[in-house]
């Protein structure tokens, strides 16, 4: 695939970009549609919750064994088979007479979506061969992450408010017919040179992790924290868990090579990942839910006001592709962490949302801060690994994105109701939540000097090494920069 002219190189991270963009999306533009859907199907909150929840446990359970089924029968054909059933799964939400039909018809979704991203970017890994073009094609692609998970609540709220809710699933029939088209037409078909064999058990247990941790968390308020069912759940996850920990070294070709996290880069991006995507998903979900039930706006003024952070995250996403390619991942990452924590801050101990200059000084910080995060995990979690197992490495990194997102969601929202439980004020019971996203901020600042420095660069040079002794990508982005 190096042999592509530019035009085709710059065609197929288009093609991945659309793919990315449908997912994404379809992530945040939902949860602008919840109060009208809840209407329309006559849904209640817990049932509402689980359409989001359904989703992200299934993209997040068939992300790692979508990426190494990619790498061993071939990427064009799985990225196709996924845009196709996301494309379906998209239509079929549109038409969903019920509840119960709206959560099957997200897990289809799911299963599709879990297709496109991990092997759109070893796509991009074995198009984009030069370390700094393809630390520049990764921030291209941060660029729509996070633009289409930040900007979600406006096109929400503008399609909400306009057509109805079904219309938030139309806008993807569109997109993935052209996505489709475009990939059977322009990108080539790829896989792994020594093509790895599946690990059912080690998926199972992955399964079983995701899915207990999630069940617990999402249950554990109504049901309680010590009750039977949650228990159980912890029970299921740390024994999972463990299952992971003694089967897969003993596997030859395991789905998870536990070989990956001697990589100080790559297990740092894994932990930059789950804190980055906790913030977003928690700074989007207490904004939400201020601005349309304690400020009173509708929708899409909820999404305007939004739109500082959704336009700092694209200008600062290809800019920090390009200080990846050039300088390494630290600058990056500590920008990122800073800018972070510094928004966290605002609303945490200086009240930003009493002052809605204050406030828009907070969301521009965190588009700040997350559009500088995202091409360091994505070129850090690819670089320096074999390129056959180039979406295994991408799959972990998206797995750690939709966990952090889950986490998010789930922990701060149960901090927020148990502020407000007997009617306790809004603003304050954020302010806890707040702490934790300003916490997760200082993660990203820590974690990523600590795992971008000479030290840790020669931790992936031996971890490359041991994963495959022949020519592997380069980790001059890996954790060592250029200059440190």
């Amino acid at each position: 695939m190096h042999d592509l002219s530019r035009r085709r190189r710059m065609l197929v991270l288009a093609i991945c970009c659309m793919s990315l963009l449908l997912v994404s999306l379809d992530n945040t533009v939902l949860n602008v549609a919840l109060p009208a859907m809840r209407r329309d199907l006559n849904a209640s909150v817990a049932g509402m919750q689980w359409t989001i929840d359904a989703y992200t446990l299934v993209l997040a359970s068939l992300l790692i064994l979508a990426g190494s089924t990619a790498d061993r029968i071939g990427r064009r054909k799985v990225f196709s088979v996924g845009l196709v059933l996301f494309t379906a799964g998209s239509l079929l939400c549109s038409l969903a007479p019920s509840l119960g039909w709206l959560v099957t018809f997200r897990m289809i979704q799911a299963v599709g979506g879990s297709m496109l991203n991990p092997v759109a970017m070893s796509l991009i890994t074995n198009t984009f061969t030069d370390p700094r073009e393809r630390a520049r094609a990764i921030g291209v692609w941060g660029a729509v992450v996070g633009v289409s998970m930040a900007a979600g609540p406006l096109i929400g709220g503008l399609l909400v408010d306009s057509v109805g809710w079904r219309s938030i699933f139309w806008v993807n029939l569109p997109v993935g017919l052209a996505a489709l088209v475009l990939t059977l037409r322009y990108v080539p078909e790829s896989r792994a040179d020594r093509p790895r064999r599946p690990d059912p058990v080690g998926q199972l247990l992955v399964m079983a992790v995701l899915g207990s941790v999630t069940y617990g968390i999402i249950e554990a308020p109504a049901a309680g924290w010590h009750s039977p069912l949650i228990l159980g759940c912890a029970a299921v996850a740390v024994a999972s868990l463990a299952g992971l920990l003694v089967y897969e070294p003993r596997r030859a070709q395991p789905l998870i090579d536990p070989r990956f996290f001697r990589s100080a880069p790559f297990s740092g991006a894994t932990v930059i990942a789950v804190g980055a995507f906790a913030a977003l998903s928690g700074f989007l979900f207490l904004n939400t839910l201020y601005l349309q039930d304690v400020r009173g706006l509708d929708a899409l003024d909820a999404g305007l006001y939004m739109l500082p952070m959704a336009a700092l995250t694209g200008l600062c996403a290809p800019l920090s592709g390009r200080l990846v390619g050039s300088r390494g991942p630290r600058l990056p990452l500590v920008v990122a962490g800073v800018a972070l924590g510094a928004s966290g801050l605002l609303f945490a101990a200086f009240s930003a949302e009493a002052s809605t200059p204050l406030m828009f000084a907070g969301y521009v910080l965190f588009g700040l801060g997350f559009g500088m995060v995202n091409a360091p995990i994505t070129n850090t979690a690819v670089s320096g690994m074999p390129r056959a197992q180039a979406g295994v490495a991408a799959a972990i990194a998206s797995t750690s994105r939709q966990t952090g997102g889950m986490l998010g969601v789930a922990v701060i929202g149960a901090v927020l109701a148990a502020g407000t439980a007997g009617g306790g004020d809004f603003v304050a019971a954020t302010r806890p939540a707040w702490w934790i996203i300003t916490g997760c901020g200082l993660l990203v600042l820590v974690v990523g000097f600590a795992t971008s420095g000479r030290w840790a660069h020669g931790t992936a040079l031996r971890t490359a090494a041991a994963l495959e002794p022949e020519p592997v990508l380069s980790p001059a982005s890996a954790g060592a920069p250029p200059r440190v």
